[in-house]
């Protein structure tokens, strides 16, 4: 394992802004972290980086654990804050040439030039950060989070920033790092989450409120679901509500209807039933399947 927390807790005053939480984050695994403003998300990433010292709990990266380990966990891991701290003074290869030498790298400036061409910052290279564009910067700070090739990625809001082009781009490397890394990352794009993420984890209030797949998240969570049909011609709404286990009807217009369900089987064959004795063509059905933003609403409302 990666990273094994257990228990974790972080208290200011009487409040905990992280109450008892439990997860693991394995190698080859991309982890996302959900949950509204204030739910303890960014507090927890600060804890496994040892940013900050936790309350209660322990917390282990790679074998080490970060109240007896530090520098070795360190090591070992990438963090991009959500407030990407830079020098803006500097320039963009000047910055991660420093960044190396901190590292102690061997080859620094090999290994610099290609982490330069691999978050595309190759015509920005000799440009003062304090001139670049917010998602130009959020690439530098991506540089500098993977530049000492860590085994563990901890990124915060990473794609903050970035036009539809560059989300593209450096979702594409972060799917790419997640197959031989463990990364765990916060975003408030919920189809990013559902494009990149392997498992999530929802908190509310500092507490978890779900952790798993998103599959099992939204199969477990979201209870009821919802089929779109067309027929070709109105038909009676009494009577396709008594057609199956079908917990209500609302018609969209020019024969078309939302059907939604609590019922464990598939009602299709039964909607097929209907439309073959009501002597309507049936045009289109399709199940509407749930998304991890209703999964995210439904746990945190």
């Amino acid at each position: 394992m990666s990273v094994i927390v257990k228990n974790l807790t972080k208290t200011y005053g009487t409040q905990n802004a992280v109450n008892n939480i439990s997860f693991e984050a394995k190698k080859g695994e991309i982890l996302g972290f959900l949950g509204p403003n204030g739910a303890g998300k960014t507090t927890t990433m600060k804890m496994i980086t040892c940013f900050i010292p936790q309350t209660l709990g322990s917390i282990n990266v790679c074998g080490f654990d970060v109240e007896k380990d530090t520098i070795q966990v360190r090591k070992r891991i990438g963090y991009l804050p959500e407030h990407n701290p830079l020098y803006l003074e500097m320039y963009v290869k000047e910055y991660l040439l420093f960044i190396a030498g901190l590292h102690k790298m061997k080859n620094k400036s090999e290994a610099v030039e290609n982490m330069i061409e691999r978050t595309g910052l190759t015509l920005e290279r000799h440009k003062l950060i304090g001139s670049l564009s917010k998602g130009y910067r959020q690439r530098v700070g991506l540089a500098q989070a993977m530049l000492h090739d860590p085994e563990v990625l901890i990124l915060d809001e990473p794609t903050s920033g970035l036009d539809p082009n560059q989300l593209i781009e450096i979702r594409n490397l972060i799917r790419d790092l997640g197959k031989e890394k463990t990364v765990v990352f916060s975003s408030h794009i919920m189809q990013e989450v559902q494009v990149l993420c392997d498992k999530v984890i929802i908190l509310n209030n500092g507490n978890m409120v779900a952790n798993d797949s998103i599959d099992v998240l939204q199969d477990n969570i979201i209870k009821e679901k919802q089929i779109s049909v067309e027929f070709s011609k109105d038909v009676i709404v009494k009577k396709l509500k008594n057609c199956a286990e079908i917990s209500s009807v609302n018609k969209l217009g020019n024969a078309k209807y939302l059907i939604k369900t609590n019922s464990k089987k598939d009602i299709r064959p039964d909607i097929f039933k209907f439309a073959v004795k009501e002597n309507v063509v049936l045009l289109e059905m399709f199940s509407k399947s749930s998304s991890i933003e209703d999964v995210f609403q439904e746990v945190t409302k």
